[in-house]
């Protein structure tokens, strides 16, 4: 094997190994939940639109607040350590991963994703008309 395949291999196994860590840590520290669990959660609780403002503007769950993942550590302040936290995007992409990470570090506890994202939420919604 030529040392430029071997350097290849090496690059592809470590790929894959921090694809299996995030999915993995991401795992532990959050519980993802279906649309009715998720329902059951959001009185009193913070829930958590991951999406742009345009996105959010478009359609969110009612009474979610929209934190974008661009910003999440800077906004971090808004959500209490007491209270679950609801997550949700579109389809549950690397902005729930990154989120999550997030807010773990910074100590919160109660975290929960919504399994399949927003696409597939069948709850209240408001929508632009």
């Amino acid at each position: 094997m030529s040392p430029i395949t071997i350097i290849l291999w090496l690059i592809l196994l470590g790929m894959i190994a921090w694809l299996v860590w995030n999915y993995v840590s991401v795992r532990r520290s959050a519980k993802f939940i279906s649309n009715a669990e998720f329902e059951g959660k959001i009185h009193g609780s913070q829930l958590v639109d991951l999406r742009t403002p345009a996105e959010f503007r478009r359609k969110h769950i009612l009474g979610a607040r929209n934190l974008q993942i661009g910003q999440f550590k800077e906004t971090l302040g808004a959500l209490r350590k007491d209270k679950p936290v609801l997550l949700y995007d579109n389809t549950r992409g690397q902005a729930v991963a990154r989120a999550v990470s997030i807010l773990k570090k910074a100590g919160y506890k109660d975290i929960y994703v919504l399994k399949d994202g927003l696409d597939y939420w069948n709850g209240k919604t408001k929508e632009q008309s």
